[in-house]
């Protein structure tokens, strides 16, 4: 089974187990992220699209670790003027661990009628 997901712009196929580096999101280290923009479903026979996204469908991940990429140098200048600038950038991740991937939302728990009338 394997989802096409959407995040921070970027859409990724995933399956379970998979380790990605995403688009910094502000989650804590060991937490459980959930993924609601599923743009398809394979479940080995038939593909799911959604229009845009697949009702109900979601995947969770657990976030490994949030960190910054290699340096990159970002130079500019204007020739025969004398300008130059010279800055460097680094771009946040966070490295996610793919645990499941449910094709439909999960079923809330029936509430007691007796309850709510009191």
């Amino acid at each position: 089974m394997y989802a096409i997901i959407e995040t921070g712009g970027k859409q990724y196929k995933v399956q379970s187990g998979d380790v990605l580096h995403i688009e910094k999101l502000d989650a804590a280290e060991e937490s459980i992220v959930t993924f609601d923009k599923v743009i398809a479903l394979h479940n080995g026979k038939s593909l799911k699209l959604g229009k845009p996204y697949v009702k109900g469908a979601s995947v969770e991940a657990r976030v490994l670790k949030n960190g910054k990429g290699k340096k990159i140098t970002v130079f500019t200048y204007r020739p025969k003027k004398g300008s130059k600038r010279k800055m460097g950038h680094r771009q946040p991740f966070t490295r996610v661990q793919i645990e499941t991937i449910h094709a439909s939302a999960p079923k809330a728990k029936p509430q007691d009628k007796s309850d709510d009338e009191s």
